[in-house]
């Protein structure tokens, strides 16, 4: 999985194939794309990974990006928490506007 920098893709005009926003506890979003044939998670240009810390951030992020598709995708650990039987996937992905809500 290759490193993408923010530097590499902020204001500029490009097509992104697949935005993965991959949400996790106490309001902290990273970014997987999908950019033709290169693949992997956002950086900032001194090598640590790009955080969110809400989803306009986000969209105000890749405002000026064509996005093809964007979905987001939340692991969640709650049913073991509480006694359930594991799941074999904690995984859900739901779609995701890049839209800015009025």
């Amino acid at each position: 999985m290759k490193k993408i920098l923010f530097t590499d893709i902020d204001e500029k005009p490009i097509t992104i194939d697949y935005l993965e926003v991959q949400s996790y506890e106490m309001n902290v979003y990273l970014v997987y794309l999908c950019i033709g044939k290169q693949k992997g998670l956002l950086y900032n240009i001194n090598g640590d990974l790009k955080r969110f810390y809400n989803v306009n951030q986000i969209r105000e992020a890749f405002a000026s990006c064509s996005v093809t598709v964007a979905v987001m995708k939340h692991d969640s650990p709650y049913d073991e928490m509480i006694g359930n039987p594991p799941k074999a996937s904690h995984s859900m992905v739901l779609p995701f506007s890049m839209t800015m809500p009025y």
